[in-house]
């Protein structure tokens, strides 16, 4: 049986998904593993950003409602557990998109055109002027979002930090206009091991890149991708000394291998030459098959059952809309709003 946060561990924490597809490693590095280890410090809320899934998805919103499910049965896969943390659908709290719109009035085109999270985005989709306004304002929307559930810890990677300072204006802006502190501030709380790159060398695993390993991949599926993961292509003869820097399967057994001590000998005998790529290899497939069958496993056994796993969500969304709800309330009232 689960043990429900106590009262005292009153610091809220934010995290959350946009469900334009599975989840898979680079997540469950960057997020996920840390995400189970902050339901039993923190209140934490788990938001599926469907709403703000459309800004880019518009021509496909069926995908999006598919991986609601999807995402949230990788979710309970991995080991969030509903007793602890609070699983929300963001569609379905309009309050959040009423605090976006309230929040578009304290921050300016150009300011939004600034954020470096934003305009890296907008280069790799290739919008360049084309951009769909709901995505320019992507940044007033996640201010909405952290705002409202007043969270003072936000998990993120590097590159969103500019989404949390930008969060942090809009929320001083509002608190100066109020005489009185009503949001909170929140800090981002950045992973120890970053970025995973995918299993290409890229920078980023990402699913629009096709270089992802799925927390639901089948056995077959993880041996295939292992196969073609990036090692080092100087490294042409087993005799030959090889490089761990930019080495992917090095990078991932950083990340996954529990024997570190025989990772660093393996690393030494293959920096000094007489160790192939494929010993490597192998490793690595052993150590990311023992990591993905349980939560293969769990997640075949939720997804027996989705009608429970939508009872979850929808009982979660209420929870979390509760909460919005009187912030909202405390908005209206120091914008003049509330009538009766």
């Amino acid at each position: 049986m689960s043990t429900p946060v106590p009262a005292s561990s009153s610091t809220v924490i934010l995290t959350g998904d946009r469900p334009t597809g599975p989840l898979h490693l680079g997540h469950f590095v960057g997020s996920l593993r840390n995400r189970v280890a902050y339901q039993h410090e923190y209140r934490q809320f788990i938001m599926l950003a469907d709403a703000q899934a459309l800004t880019d998805n518009m021509d496909d919103t069926d995908k999006v409602k598919r991986n609601v499910i999807e995402v949230a049965l990788d979710y309970l896969a991995v080991g969030i557990d509903p007793a602890l943390s609070t699983l929300l659908i963001q569609s379905q709290i309009p309050e959040l998109a009423e605090l976006t719109f309230y929040y578009l009035n304290l921050v300016t085109v150009a300011r939004l055109e600034r954020n470096p999270t934003v305009k890296e985005e907008i280069r790799l989709r290739g919008f360049e002027r084309d951009i769909p306004a709901g995505f320019l304002t992507y940044p007033a929307s996640q201010a909405a979002d952290i705002s409202g559930f007043k969270a003072q810890l936000v998990p993120v990677g590097e590159d969103q930090i500019p989404m949390i300072e930008q969060t942090n204006e809009i929320v001083r802006r509002f608190n100066r206009m109020a005489g009185r502190e009503v949001l909170l501030e929140a800090q981002a709380l950045v992973p120890a091991l970053g970025r995973l790159p995918g299993i290409d060398g890229k920078a980023k695993m990402s699913k629009s890149m096709g270089n992802t390993i799925n927390l639901g991949a089948t056995a077959d599926e993880v041996r295939a991708a292992v196969k073609k993961v990036y090692t080092d292509p100087l490294h042409l003869r087993v005799q030959d000394p090889g490089h761990l820097e930019g080495n992917v399967a090095f990078i991932y057994l950083d990340a996954f291998d529990p024997d570190q001590a025989g990772l660093a000998e393996l690393k030494a005998r293959y920096v000094q030459g007489g160790v192939g790529d494929s010993v490597v290899k192998a490793r690595l497939e052993g150590c990311l098959q023992d990591l993905l069958e349980p939560i293969r496993t769990r997640r075949a056994q939720f997804a027996q059952d989705r009608g429970y796993v939508m009872q979850l969500l929808k009982e979660g969304t209420a929870k979390a809309r509760a909460i919005v709800t009187a912030t909202v309330d405390e908005v209206r009232e120091v914008l003049g709003l509330r009538y009766f």
